[in-house]
């Protein structure tokens, strides 16, 4: 049974998420090199461990791993209500130190959450998949989802929080929401913004949106690091300026060039080329997912599916978008490029889901 199981599994998945951190780990070789920082060291030993937790999530069946998904479900928000009272880093209660490592529990709320409402969508409809339009129905989703969102708001991070929404947007689709709602959620998302704008959002958040719509409002501030981001992705050209001859990345103008800004690094050091075919792995690994949520042996699996590809298209997106100027600046990392264990733990546990999902699959099905 295990060797039908891992025959059928979408390994391109896995081998696009390997080359990403390949890349990423070059990147990261160069960015510290001279810096006596250890974030390249540390994220190869993050890489050898997510291999055999990938191999572990695979062999177990991901309808076990639903059933606990609510008691993790608990356990999360815990964690998120207990890392707002820890010492902020970069302005952010978003980390538990202890010393050896640092664990960011909003990383594990993305494959907990997701479980959670795919198994929950799945009792909401019972026999009937139209149940999942009932308002009372929808309203629990919603308040199962904005709890973590909530605490995560808190910490603050805007950007882990809205590829929640990202997700839950996809899944419901998926489950066959019908078109009424989709249309009131437009209407009340383009109300809400200058609400948001205006009435919620903390300053720095407004002075990013004000940077982003003005660049040269605040170019030694706020606008500092996309300005140098941008300078980074031009000079690199077709080619590249080769590795560790970045202008931007060596002089220690573009910060932080380990996470939020490693993509930046790559355009400039390693080229166009091979900045686009970051784009092209993404592609893939996006269109597989979705594949694999249309192939799925149950609806359960598809909105996991969908759910995780979801969250790898918003931060794929947002990552690279902030980097050229051409959306907000949130602080989301790259997946599998940029620096970070908790990051690297989770997208890989995420890939192992999609693969789990993939090779338990009726690979009879044909999909329009």
């Amino acid at each position: 049974m295990r060797k039908k199981i891992f025959k059928n599994v979408e390994w391109s998945i896995l081998i696009c998420s390997v080359i990403l951190c390949a890349i990423g780990m070059i990147a990261l070789f160069s960015a510290t090199h001279e810096s006596g920082d250890n974030s390249l060291q540390k994220q190869i030993i993050w890489f050898w461990v997510c291999i055999p937790v990938v191999i572990l999530v695979i062999c177990i069946d991901y309808e076990l791993i639903v059933k606990i998904a609510p008691y993790l479900y608990g356990i999360i928000v815990i964690l998120l209500v207990a890392v707002l009272f820890t010492k902020p880093i970069n302005g952010a209660s978003s980390w538990f130190d202890f010393k050896v490592f640092s664990f960011q529990p909003a990383e594990l709320a993305k494959i907990i959450v997701v479980l959670t409402l795919a198994s929950l969508m799945c009792k909401l409809q019972g026999k009937n998949r139209d149940d999942i339009n009932k308002p009372k129905n929808l309203g629990i989703i919603f308040l199962v989802l904005l709890v973590p969102i909530a605490l995560i708001l808190k910490q603050p991070d805007i950007g882990t929080a809205s590829a929640f929404l990202v997700a839950i947007a996809l899944m419901l689709y998926v489950s066959g929401i019908k078109k009424k709602y989709i249309i009131v959620t437009i209407i009340l998302v383009a109300i809400s913004i200058p609400l948001l704008y205006y009435f919620i959002l903390p300053d720095h958040a407004v002075n990013r949106i004000d940077v982003f719509l003005n660049p040269d409002l605040d170019p030694r501030g706020a606008g500092y690091n996309v300005r140098q981001s941008k300078l980074a992705i031009g000079a690199g050209q077709l080619f590249g300026m080769g590795l560790l001859k970045g202008n931007q990345t060596q002089l220690g103008f573009l910060h932080p060039k380990t996470t939020d800004f490693i993509y930046s690094l790559i355009a400039e050091e390693m080229g166009f080329l091979v900045a686009a075919i970051i784009i092209v792995l993404y592609i893939v690994l996006i269109t597989k997912a979705i594949y694999i949520a249309k192939t799925a042996k149950d609806d359960i699996g598809s909105y996991i599916a969908i759910g995780i590809t979801g969250i790898f298209i918003f931060h794929m997106v947002e990552n690279i978008g902030m980097t050229m100027g051409i959306l907000p600046i949130t602080g989301v990392p790259l997946p599998f490029v940029s620096y970070g264990g908790s990051s690297l733990l989770t997208n890989f546990i995420l890939i192992g889901i999609l693969l789990n999902i993939s090779g338990r699959r009726q690979k009879a099905i044909f999909v329009e």
